[in-house]
């Protein structure tokens, strides 16, 4: 794994002097961001009132808002003056490609936290105004992802379903993140025509996520049981199949939530839909996490190291808060409500652990070097 800090020799001393290199910076350092924001997002979403609960929530906000700022400014300069570099993480290397999926589910997950957290701190027009600019960005981005990386997949990179890992679910999950996300966006447009447009917007995505989820997810399980577990440094990565799972629970219920002032007559089906379909799926999940979890202690006994994809750790971990929370909310369950609080203090043991591995790598220049 490259790193973000390489070393030279000072001409005065033999102490090394860190520089950025830009050159390696993948589109994979967007999960930083996605765990951070999800962070916020679940603590925002917990039915819960723990106390600082909303202020750690606000602070998680900002932390992914400077990041998402400062990794779009890197991410930039990579992309203008290390052209190559960029076009072979593309084009050439099915492997980093499919990281293309984390830029749009960061700009979606910070603009969600942005105004449901953010707004007691910058105001509601400004959060809702950056949010409106951020979930569209986002859209238009996970929608290219969601489109390309299987179109290159087919057409350029030499890949095999055999050794098909769960980083092929990120270009498909992003489509699924924008529709759990815009309807928050619902109530702050103008009604008629404009909420009904959004609404049935962030329906169609929904079907393009799950859809496209279920034509990959069959091949990785294949992929998985025909060539065993992935390479330590990829163990973490099979908690990215949780990731589908509760961010569809999410977004049926976000759905459900907003058709009640929008469509009336279908809100009592569209809840109804959403406990079922979200009681099913999030069972699913259950079952897969602890398989995740063994598999993730078995890898650190055998050596696991350190690196990027413990940030796998967090993300889809988060969707799974606010996907049990949404349950708690609409069922009123204490049993869901339970859940959501066990599972995000599992997303803060991730994210605890990927936020300090990630700064003393950075530290030691271990990160991005050439």
């Amino acid at each position: 794994m490259a790193t973000l800090l390489s070393t030279a020799p000072s001409p005065r001393a033999s102490a090394r002097v860190r520089r950025l290199d830009l050159a390696q910076l993948g589109p994979n350092w967007y999960a930083v961001v996605m765990g951070t924001a999800i962070t916020a997002n679940g603590a925002a979403a917990l039915p819960l009132h723990w106390p600082g609960l909303i202020g750690f929530a606000e602070v998680m906000w900002a932390l992914g808002l400077a990041g998402l700022l400062v990794l779009g400014a890197a991410r930039a300069v990579h992309l203008t003056r290390h052209r190559a570099a960029a076009r072979e993480q593309l084009l050439d290397n099915p492997a980093t490609a499919v990281f293309y999926g984390c830029p749009p589910m960061a700009l979606l997950s910070v603009g969600l936290g942005t105004l449901t957290v953010g707004s007691r701190i910058i105001g509601t027009g400004p959060a809702v105004a950056l949010d409106l600019a951020l979930w569209t960005a986002g859209t238009l981005y996970a929608l290219a992802v969601a489109a390309g990386i299987p179109y290159l997949m087919i057409t350029r990179h030499t890949v095999s379903p055999l050794a098909a890992n769960p980083t092929w679910l990120l270009p498909v999950v992003a489509p699924l993140v924008a529709s759990a996300t815009g309807p928050a966006l619902v109530p702050h447009l103008p009604a008629g025509a404009a909420r009904e447009a959004l609404l049935y917007g962030c329906a169609g995505l929904f079907g393009i996520g799950l859809l496209a989820t279920l034509a990959v997810l069959p091949v990785v399980l294949t992929g998985l049981v025909h060539s065993g577990l992935p390479a330590l440094a990829l163990t973490p990565t099979l908690f990215l199949v949780l990731g589908p799972l509760g961010q569809s629970t999410t977004a049926v219920h976000q759905l459900a939530d907003a058709a009640d002032p929008v469509f009336p007559g279908l809100a009592p089906a569209a809840g109804a839909l959403a406990e079922l379909f979200g009681v099913a799926v999030l069972g699913a999940a259950l079952l897969w996490l602890p398989l995740a979890v063994t598999a993730n202690l078995r890898a650190r006994r055998a050596g696991m190291g350190f690196a990027m994809t413990w940030w796998a750790f967090t993300f889809p971990v988060g969707t799974c808060v606010t996907g049990a929370a949404a349950l708690a909310r609409h069922t009123g369950f204490p049993g869901f409500t339970a859940l959501a609080a066990g599972l995000f203090v599992l997303l803060l043991t991730g994210w605890t652990l990927a936020a300090a591995g990630t700064a003393t790598a950075l530290a030691r220049g271990r990160l991005l070097a050439r």
